[in-house]
């Protein structure tokens, strides 16, 4: 699959955008081979499972120019990378818990030229900043992963959606939500993209 089904659903991308959306594949077969970030059947279907996923929260929301948005377990460096390219003018820090896994993420958002992405081996718990957004890709269930980044928001509002967690996850979740006690808006993937892949798939949006 092309990265044609990027401009399928993101049209107005510039020519930067595409040539940084291009160089995707090559920079994650190269580093997967190493470094084992994607599994190796989701490696061919690499802008449907992973970069237009990600993608799917920018169909619920526009980040705004200096924003900050925290990508916690980030793994190859999904959401993250993929929202960088698209919000250029927005700040992203990704991290997660296992060092090697981060490297990737450095060596792919350098070879793009990404300067709004910084990437570090941390917890989400070390984090000591405070962001305007979280977001994430099915680390764990609501109701753990609430507490690792409930204290990490700013106060100050000035996107759409106020500040919150942007969450995307697969399947039926009403049991998940019930546990967790959070008072969650869902946004259903199939509304937007119309691959069968996005059947199932939400992003979740939790006011901070």
């Amino acid at each position: 699959m092309t990265y044609s089904i990027i401009l399928k659903y993101f049209p107005n991308i510039t020519q930067k955008q595409r040539e940084q959306f291009e160089q995707l594949p090559a920079l994650y077969n190269f580093w997967n081979n190493q470094i084992n970030v994607i599994s190796r059947k989701d490696i061919d279907q690499l802008y449907e499972r992973h970069v237009l996923h990600s993608l799917g929260i920018a169909k619920i929301i526009s980040f705004l120019p200096g924003e900050k948005v925290l990508d916690v377990g980030t793994g190859g460096g999904f959401p993250g990378i993929p929202l960088a390219i698209l919000f250029p003018e927005t700040q992203f820090y990704l991290v997660d818990s296992i060092g090697k896994k981060i490297k990737v993420v450095q060596e792919v958002a350098s070879a793009l030229g990404l300067q709004n992405l910084k990437a570090a081996h941390l917890r989400a718990e070390q984090v000591d900043e405070k962001f305007d957004f979280v977001v994430s890709r099915a680390v764990t269930r609501l109701k753990e992963f609430y507490p690792w980044v409930k204290g990490k928001f700013s106060k100050q509002s000035n996107n759409k959606l106020p500040n919150g967690i942007l969450y995307l996850k697969g399947g039926a979740l009403e049991q998940e939500i019930a546990e967790s006690g959070l008072a969650v808006q869902q946004y259903h993937l199939k509304d937007y993209f119309e691959e069968e892949f996005f059947e199932t798939k939400q992003v979740v949006y939790i006011k901070a």
